[in-house]
């Protein structure tokens, strides 16, 4: 992943984005270089360019978020409704029994 910043910062600053470019920016970081990663990085970008490719990562859609969240909150609410109405109908009782 390293690599791909590293890419993106010499697109930004308007340099070259190559192996040795990279490597150079990397190692400046202190990051081990993987040669492997990084031949594999430079091909995939060769040809292309990085702003469309960039446009079109933040357009990409996003998940929806999963709706059985909302109706396990509403049980946990029905369930301390539940224990309400339980301990109200218990206080009564043991009041009457005081009384008579």
């Amino acid at each position: 992943m390293e690599s791909v910043y590293a890419a993106l910062l010499l697109h930004k600053a308007a340099k070259k984005v190559d192996e040795k470019g990279i490597e150079k920016v990397l190692t400046a970081a202190g990051v081990e270089v993987d040669k492997n990663q990084l031949k594999a990085l430079v091909a995939g970008l060769e040809g292309k360019n990085i702003d469309e490719l960039i446009a079109g990562a933040s357009a990409a859609p996003v998940a929806a978020a999963p709706s059985a969240a909302p109706a396990a909150a509403e049980k946990k609410g029905k369930k301390k409704e539940k224990k309400k109405e339980e301990k109200k109908e218990e206080e009564p009782a043991g009041l009457g029994a005081l009384f008579g």
